[in-house]
């Protein structure tokens, strides 16, 4: 143990209740748990931002309150959804929780999109208010807008656009005395929020949330190890639930919440000082980054105490004890409650967790038939409580029923479970890999590459292989000052992998093309697939066959 956790298990009996009940208006409602907040401690900091500076509970309730007036008086309705397009500042998160104020349906649009992408999910929403930053609005210009009749822009005043009215977004700074009553109570069970989801296969989604899934999704049965004592620093972008979830946890909590805008490695250590940041989450290469800075005599000397690092890294050990903090890791998607969380400091290498109280986890064939410890499948879930998960896909029938089958939330995700309950995520099940009969986790392989120290980051995706099946393409980027190369890096991994999942291809690259939540576009790199630069072992007369095994 490196720290120590307040309350860590004194409420376990209660969370494990509340993961299978509907939370009361008071406890999931947005609007109503502000209200509670800001009238039981007003002066309680609840945003903190990089510069030092800190919004309470009280103010914050006030600029929410001005900005819903402002939003009610040009048409904004309960049950409405409107667009929000802005990046992560303070304006993101007082959109969002004035949107929610009237009882409307808060619609993030994530600030890469751009032509038929952003027009599926402007036309897709339904909204006729778009929030958006001034610096996007461009991108209006030439494409199908759906409904859209109000752009309330952030920043600089911008050109007409044909058919659409533009706001400023300060003349909607009102007077909450303005704002119009509630037509009706807003219920646990009304949607919040609809998060799209990237389209890898096809169209993104947009996920109903409502306040009762968020509720479950970032509840103590979901994160234990947070209390009232927390400052959470959140660098995901809140048109992704990794934002708005350390969010809702600290509102619902009664702590505090550090904006830390993008994440870049130089820029943490002094944003966790400037938030007194107790826990943050460090999501894909994150921690890796930070982990390869040099060591210094600062290591300890921060504020920070906890971390969750998705997914689990092997030198998640030796990362806790260089910088002094406790570890934990889960598994989460939009859609879901955080149905897999470990404990603190997992000892299990790669590991997701446990089941959490609350769900019923399966891992099933192809025909949700459950598998047996050990093998691979498909997780499948569905929760003891109702509302825990997603309502669905918004006006997409046909993928919620497909995504609902048997009546069980289908991930999409392939996972193995072993015989002491602990869960593994292996591959996203369309990035598999097939090579000579045998079946290649890209997840597992990229673990291995990442173990070797002058690797920062990178990713292994399929390509066709002349004759049939797949071969290994592994797109990998130096850390600082070093450098790769490929037949080092495949001697490496000889000891760490077996012979058939060790890569053909070596591309090295400056960085990966992410998504602006991080994630690598691994469609981006199958389209380049082998360019002119990669390196191809057989091409350079590497043999890399089977041990040979004798009776």
């Amino acid at each position: 143990m490196i720290g120590a956790i307040p309350n860590e298990r004194h409420d376990a009996a209660a969370a494990e209740a509340d993961a299978r009940r509907v939370p009361e208006r008071h406890e999931a409602v947005l609007r109503y748990v502000l209200e509670r907040r800001a009238a039981s401690h007003p002066e309680r900091p609840f945003l903190r931002f990089p510069d030092g500076t800190v919004t309470s509970y009280g103010a914050f309730l006030l600029s929410v309150q001005r900005l819903a007036a402002g939003l009610a008086f040009i048409g904004v309705k309960q049950g409405d959804t409107v667009n929000v397009w802005l990046p992560n500042t303070v304006d993101i998160v007082r959109a969002w929780f004035a949107i929610n104020w009237l009882g409307a349906v808060y619609v993030p649009i994530n600030t890469a999109y751009r032509g038929s992408l952003l027009s599926h999910v402007l036309i897709n929403g339904g909204a006729t208010v778009l929030l958006a930053n001034s610096g996007l609005v461009d991108r209006l210009r030439e494409i199908d807008c759906g409904t859209i009749e109000t752009i309330v822009v952030a920043g600089e005043p911008c050109g007409d656009i044909d058919g659409m009215r533009q706001i400023p977004l300060e003349a909607l700074d009102l007077d909450p005395a303005d704002l119009p009553p509630l037509v009706r109570p807003i219920e646990p069970w009304d949607p919040q929020s609809i998060v799209y989801t990237s389209g890898t296969t096809g169209r993104s989604k947009g996920v109903v949330s409502s306040y009762a899934h968020m509720w479950h999704m970032c509840g103590p049965a979901a994160y234990p190890m947070l209390d009232e004592t927390d400052s959470v620093l959140c660098f995901l972008p809140f048109f992704h639930i990794g934002g708005t979830l350390p969010v809702s946890a600290m509102l619902n909590r009664g702590g505090a919440v550090g904006l830390g805008g993008d994440f870049t490695t130089d820029r943490f250590w002094p944003a966790v000082h400037a938030t007194q940041a107790t826990y943050t989450i460090l999501l894909g290469v994150m921690s890796s980054f930070i982990a390869k800075l040099p060591p210094s005599d600062a290591d300890r000397k921060h504020t920070l105490r906890k971390v969750t690092m998705i997914p689990l890294p092997g030198d998640s050990r030796a990362f806790a004890e260089r910088f002094g903090v406790d570890v934990w890791t889960l598994f989460n998607m939009t859609e879901l409650n955080t149905p897999i969380v470990s404990e603190r400091n997992p000892p299990t290498p790669g590991t997701c967790g446990k089941a959490r109280a609350g769900n019923a986890l399966r891992i099933v064939d192809d025909h949700d038939r459950e598998v047996a410890p050990g093998e691979i499948g498909e997780l499948i879930i569905r929760s003891d409580a109702p509302w825990a998960l997603n309502s669905g896909y918004f006006k997409n029938p046909e993928a919620t029923a497909h995504a609902w089958r048997n009546g069980w939330f289908h991930t999409g995700d392939a996972f193995r479970r072993d015989a002491d309950g602990n869960f593994f995520f292996v591959d996203r099940i369309k990035d598999a890999i097939r090579r000579r009969g045998e079946n290649i986790s890209s997840f597992e392989v990229e673990a291995e590459i990442l173990a070797h120290p002058a690797i920062r980051e990178c990713a292994v995706v399929a390509v066709p292989n002349e004759l049939a099946e797949d071969d290994v393409l592994a797109i990998v980027a130096p850390a600082p000052g070093a450098v790769v190369k490929p037949e080092e890096l495949l001697a490496f991994l000889q000891a760490r992998l077996a012979h058939f999942m060790i890569p053909r291809y070596v591309r090295i690259v400056a960085e990966l093309p992410r998504t602006p939540t991080q994630k690598v576009e691994k469609y981006v790199l199958r389209q380049q697939a082998v360019t002119a630069d990669t390196w191809d072992r057989e091409k350079a007369g590497v043999r890399i066959k089977r041990d040979k095994l004798t009776n």
